[in-house]
């Protein structure tokens, strides 16, 4: 779990600080200005591997680059800094630590220092469907042969399970082996390996994940298994919906990314606990989730839904679980839905900015804004009104010209029936500033 990241002419900032806090993180702001950069070098911090190609330093500035922080001892082991390397074009190994301090003899007979039993599970959950997933409980650790520590240092870098979307619903295959199989075949295996009525079994944890992120109108329960295609054997999982039973494929866009969602989580731990229990390991405590834009293809009702539900999702996995979430975000319903699950002590909002040609980064401290549209004229997002920009630009004018200040008019809006019959155009009846405005005019003996 990381407590702090700092970027240093790396980026679109010149430098970039962020103090972290131990539960929720949500990052805002403008389009461009390093929000999805900066989860994926957490991404990387946490887990010294790069999801694509690594990050690069700002041009002039590779000799002076930086990327640091602080982790949470035990899951990548307290503070860290990395330069960058011209030659290799690769940053300084994450990892790379004296791993003769704090053997464990573990009972598989296996020496490993003691920070990597205590490892954090990974998600990265990205807008274009990719998905990843790094647990170093499921990685091959070096043997108790003292030809793995012949000086003092032993770079640990376990690979990462790397989803393309395709990949998370058939499968993912490494070296002509299973890494996983995937949801559809996954859900129907399960299904009917749990109507034997193990409570522990993975089946239920993915019921429970999905009743939690599917929405109380809409809940999205399994179905019967039913089989679909001449060309694929299959049997494909089912959902019963308010409205009838579809095959998962057939699923909207929204939907997908809940189920895709909710089997992830379930497989990703049930996964974890599975690999603890082979190697004699205590399965971990914390788990950290990194998401872009939580909201992406989803309705309003259900904007306003998902954190909340992520949140109890995830600390349900086990009975002391804690969990930290880094997200971006661009939705007002989003930030309205956490107003009474928001602990100042334990979450941090930051929104990026431009000012002038400098990105820059400010936590905002907490406040309620009510809304939707308290929170799109909030600090947050900078709007001056929640309308369109034709009618943002009526409502100035004649507030301008209340005020007085005719010189300032655009073109079109130069006089007071102008403005009248371009309000007239687009405000509907009900909007708040027609009281203003007609008490002006009846004032004004229009």
């Amino acid at each position: 779990m990381l407590r702090s990241l700092h970027l240093e002419g790396v980026g679109p900032a010149d430098r970039l600080d962020l103090e972290l806090g131990e539960r929720l993180n949500v990052l805002t702001g403008d389009n461009g200005l390093g929000k999805s950069f900066v989860l994926e070098v957490a991404w990387w911090a946490l887990t010294g591997t790069w999801t694509d190609r690594p990050v690069l330093p700002q041009p002039g500035k590779e000799e002076s680059a930086r990327i640091s922080g602080e982790a949470e001892p035990g899951t990548s082991s307290g503070q860290f800094e990395s330069k960058y390397e011209r030659v290799a074009q690769q940053w300084r190994d994450r990892f790379d630590r004296d791993m003769s301090v704090g053997l464990v003899s573990t009972p598989a007979g296996i020496d490993v220092p003691s920070w990597v039993q205590d490892t954090a599970p990974v998600l990265y959950i990205r807008t274009n469907g990719a998905y990843s997933l790094w647990d170093p409980h499921r990685q091959n650790l070096p043997t108790n042969s003292p030809k793995f520590y012949p000086l003092v240092r032993f770079p640990l870098n376990p690979i990462p399970y790397l989803f393309e979307e395709n990949q998370i619903w058939n499968g993912l295959r490494r070296d002509e082996k299973p890494f996983c199989n995937g949801l559809v075949q996954d859900w129907v295996t399960w299904q009917l390996e749990a109507a034997g009525g193990d409570e522990n079994h993975p089946f239920h944890l993915l019921c429970r994940v999905l009743d939690q992120l599917s929405h109380p109108e809409e809940k999205m329960t399994p179905g019967k298994p039913v089989r679909l295609y001449l060309d694929d054997v299959r049997k494909f999982p089912t959902i019963e919906l308010p409205y009838g039973t579809i095959p998962i494929v057939h699923a909207s866009a929204g939907m997908k990314r809940i189920l895709e969602l909710s089997y992830l989580i379930a497989w990703s731990w049930s996964e974890h606990v599975q690999a603890s229990r082979l190697i004699s390991w205590k399965p971990s405590d914390r788990i950290v989730v990194l998401i872009e834009e939580p909201e992406t293809h989803l309705h309003p009702r259900w904007q306003r839904h998902i954190v909340p539900a992520l949140l109890g999702a995830l600390s349900g996995l086990a009975p002391s679980m804690r969990a930290q979430v880094l997200l971006t975000t661009h939705s007002p319903l989003v930030l309205a839905s956490m107003e009474p699950h928001f602990k100042p002590a334990r979450d941090k909002l930051f929104v990026f900015e431009l000012d002038g040609a400098d990105v820059t980064v400010r936590e905002l401290p907490w406040a309620k804004r009510g809304d939707a549209i308290g929170w799109l004229t909030s600090p947050v997002f900078g709007l001056e009104q929640g309308r369109s920009i034709e009618a943002e630009r009526a409502i100035e004018a004649a507030e301008a010209l209340m005020r007085g200040e005719t010189n300032a008019l655009p073109e079109g809006l130069r006089t007071e029936e102008e403005i009248h019959r371009e309000l007239v155009r687009l405000l509907p009846d009900q909007d708040r500033f027609w009281p203003r405005w007609i008490v002006r005019r009846e004032r004004a003996g229009a």
